[in-house]
């Protein structure tokens, strides 16, 4: 079970998957969280998303880990932006590994609750147009 959980302020480009099997990896199921123009009815043109890194990082992977064990998943990919994120660009990135689809998608979805609910990252301000 391979974990990667980490915090960047760098755009987000990940197409990549862990090194696992073939013969294990049914599925690699992704989710990219996006900057959109609107917040809370306020037309906007960034984010700025900020973090206690060390804290943040580690409840990542501990939720991560949790959510792999439950779902029955292989491996587990998270990026989170900190800083200014523009609209149009990736606040989060998740890519699942897992033999089948179904495993991955429950994963993701139970992972972006989780991480609202108990990761210190938070959206702090909004820039107005």
């Amino acid at each position: 079970m391979k974990v990667d959980a980490r915090l960047t302020d760098l755009p987000i480009v990940s197409d990549t998957h862990p090194a696992l099997s073939p013969y294990e990896v049914g599925a690699w199921t992704e989710f990219r969280g996006l900057v959109r123009a609107e917040e809370n009815g306020r037309l906007i043109r960034a984010l700025e998303y900020q973090a206690y890194p060390g804290m943040a990082e580690r409840e990542l992977q501990r939720l991560l880990g949790a959510l792999l064990r439950k779902h029955a998943c292989l491996a587990a990919q998270v990026i989170h932006r900190i800083g200014v994120v523009p609209v149009g660009e990736a606040a989060i990135y998740v890519g699942v590994a897992s033999r089948h689809r179904k495993e991955g998608f429950a994963l993701l979805s139970e992972f972006m609750d989780g991480l609202k609910k108990d990761v210190p990252i938070w959206k702090r301000q909004a820039l107005s147009q």
